[in-house]
């Protein structure tokens, strides 16, 4: 579940920082070709020991505690990938991106269905319990090596690019690159893939308006809302 698309949209002229050109990083090609569909592999068929596997089960068990949440974090995953191959990044990121849209809110399985579930505003200290998954999130993987590299992408990828964001309050390009990856497409996802018990699903077109808002409002890294909109990688994940 995520709560910063229907933020977003309400409170898009309250955070507005102006933003020094230097911060920017202009890493990716802005001439994009024609992006072809990202293969990528079922989680079953990576090469994990039981313990990930365990995890994997783990991140589904959060979902599935939710019907408006099913298949978010699969979904995630190929988006992700897709993503990641608009903007040619190697194929060790891409597998980071595919590990780390699975288990980014892994985090949630100690939230209280009370806070997690909870239809209207949260309080002041409900949003305190809810901000704390991307760190728990962290320490669950943290033991594993072989996830050593998706550790970034679950802590931050509720950062934003205004400094604004949580847990660590990350700006710019301190927030590393691939958890900005992560964000634009979780924030999509959400605002798309389903009723929520707080809001309506919306458009395709809505939803972009609400990511190119995050941008405007210096939330959203803009180059990456940028290719997300010209790869329409939305088209290249599958719905069901």
């Amino acid at each position: 579940m995520n709560l910063y698309g229907e933020e977003l949209a309400s409170n898009r002229l309250a955070h507005t920082v102006s933003k020094p050109a230097a911060v920017r990083d202009r890493t990716i090609d802005p001439d994009l070709p024609e992006v072809p569909q990202a293969d990528a592999p079922l989680a079953s068929a990576l090469p994990f020991n039981g313990t990930e596997c365990v995890l994997y089960s783990l991140a589904r068990l959060v979902e599935q505690r939710d019907r408006h949440t099913a298949r978010h974090s699969e979904r995630l995953a190929f988006s992700g990938v897709a993503l990641g191959v608009a903007m040619r990044l190697d194929n060790a990121s891409l597998l980071s991106l595919y590990v780390g849209g699975y288990l980014h809110d892994i985090g949630k399985v100690g939230i209280p269905d009370s806070v997690l579930f909870k239809p209207g505003k949260l309080t002041a200290e409900e949003w305190e319990i809810m901000r704390a998954h991307p760190v728990r999130g962290e320490e669950i993987c943290h033991p594993l090596k072989s996830l050593r590299g998706v550790l970034p992408l679950i802590r931050h990828h509720h950062e934003r690019w205004d400094g604004t964001g949580y847990p660590d309050g990350l700006r710019g390009t301190e927030i590393p690159l691939l958890a900005r990856v992560l964000q634009v497409v979780d924030i999509y996802d959400a605002l798309t893939a389903s009723d929520r018990p707080y809001k309506k699903a919306i458009p395709v077109e809505k939803a972009l308006d609400i990511l190119h808002f995050g941008v405007k409002d210096e939330h959203l890294d803009a180059d990456l809302v940028r290719i997300f909109r010209e790869a329409r990688i939305w088209e290249k994940v599958p719905t069901h």
